[in-house]
């Protein structure tokens, strides 16, 4: 199998610029690019599957080529967007460089000979003037051309500025120089990507006609009822620990439903055909035991974050499952319980009876003395069965959060202020 046919397996082709001259690529070692864009300080998964793409043409001995928009980025890509980007200073832009390629050197491999190259297009970008820009790169762009163009016609009736307008022009100049200077001769993208992609394969064959490059884009991942992947109550998954935990990351994919378990996993983990239809047999005649969402969430969280991370987010697992808390740190207390229903108080101790009604865990006095009689109350990982026990604040995580659990799945978290 050849890496089209793997990605062919894996869903994982949207588009493909010239699929003659993809396979005639693809048969020697070649260089493939994806433009990163450093607006955020951190990639969210939505960003994960094309950097886990590049993983897969390294693993068949290609060379990724991660490019950094520390250039671009101090305009924005307006691709998929109905308003104009909010402009970033350059050190901010060079910040996000600095952390994203993180992110990315750990799904890459960095300790083999076809080892990523990592750019950055404010090499060049900052280096050309305007006039140089227009009379060397504008002339090969027909004003008619970039209005079919559905990053710019999507807009046209909103607005567009030229700022933004350019921006087809200068993702076209950065694979333009990477071919000159590097011998780049692939691009890949989302497909929303496609346009700029086309442009610049438009520029490289304008100035060199005998050139063989090709691009590809990568279908938009949905979940099976249509809705966008990715994206939670609380927000988007994101790949630094600083805002999505690798406990919530581990999470996030663990409840992967049944109907898009096994297509995450095609396109998410590098396991093979055959593990991947004995996960799909697991599915089919046992489903409750959810070993393929194990195998996925195990292997991406090992992907983006380590093999450390990943058995704490099991240690995390077993102890909110088991009620045992005790031994979780403040701030694994404060990520695992984030969305949990909060309430607070202002004594620096209570009685449990009261504490419970107070916090509205329990809705009466005599609720609350039912459910401690009953052994159904654990605060702090601490089963309590008194009525007369006293909760206080020298006891809580750091003395600033109780953890209250009622039955057998019902958490609550109590601030002392």
């Amino acid at each position: 199998m050849n890496i089209i046919d793997e990605l062919e397996w894996r869903g994982l082709i949207h588009s493909i610029t010239d699929r003659e001259k993809l396979e005639t690529i693809v048969n020697m070692q070649i260089k493939v690019y994806l433009g990163i864009d450093p607006t955020a300080d951190s990639m969210h998964i939505g960003h994960l599957l094309p950097v886990i793409m590049l993983r897969r043409f390294q693993d068949y001995g290609h060379i990724p080529v991660p490019l950094m928009g520390g250039g671009t980025g101090q305009i924005g890509d307006p691709s998929g967007r109905s308003t104009e980007r909010q402009l970033l200073d350059y050190s901010t832009i060079e910040r996000n460089v600095s952390k994203i390629q993180k992110q990315v050197e750990k799904v890459l491999l960095t300790d083999v000979d076809n080892e990523p190259l990592f750019l950055n297009n404010n090499e060049w970008g900052s280096k050309i003037s305007m006039f140089e820009f227009l009379r060397d790169y504008g002339k090969f762009f027909n004003v008619s051309y970039m209005l079919a163009k559905d990053i710019v016609a999507s807009r046209l009736d909103t607005g567009i500025s030229f700022t933004e307008f350019s921006y087809s022009i200068l993702q076209a100049l950065d694979w333009l120089k990477m071919y000159e200077m590097y011998g780049v001769n692939m691009q890949i993208g989302g497909s929303d990507q496609w346009g700029n992609i086309t442009s610049g394969l438009e520029l490289i064959r304008k100035k060199y006609p005998e050139a063989i490059c090709a691009g590809l884009t990568i279908p938009l991942v949905t979940k099976s009822d249509g809705t966008k992947f990715g994206k939670t109550a609380g927000g988007a998954i994101w790949l630094d620990p600083e805002k999505t935990s690798p406990y919530e990351f581990y999470q996030f994919f663990l409840n992967t439903t049944d109907d898009d378990v096994i297509n995450y996993l095609k396109i998410f983990t590098f396991l093979n055909q055959d593990e991947i239809r004995e996960l799909e047999k697991e599915v089919e005649e046992r489903p409750h035991e959810r070993k393929a969402q194990k195998e996925l969430a195990k292997n991406v969280t090992i992907l983006v974050h380590s093999e450390e991370e990943y058995q704490r987010a099991l240690e995390i697992s077993h102890a909110l499952f088991s009620g045992d808390i005790k031994d979780l740190k403040i701030d694994e207390i404060k990520d695992t319980f984030k969305g949990v229903s909060e309430s607070s108080i202002n004594a620096s101790e209570m009685n449990v009876v009261d504490f419970l009604v107070d916090t509205k865990i329990c809705k009466s006095k005599r609720e609350a003395r039912e459910f401690v009689s009953g052994n159904s109350i654990t605060i702090n990982g601490d089963r309590i069965n008194d009525v007369d026990f006293i909760v206080k604040k020298e006891d809580a995580f750091n003395e600033e959060i109780a953890i209250v659990r009622r039955g057998k799945k019902n958490y609550f978290k109590v601030i002392f202020n």
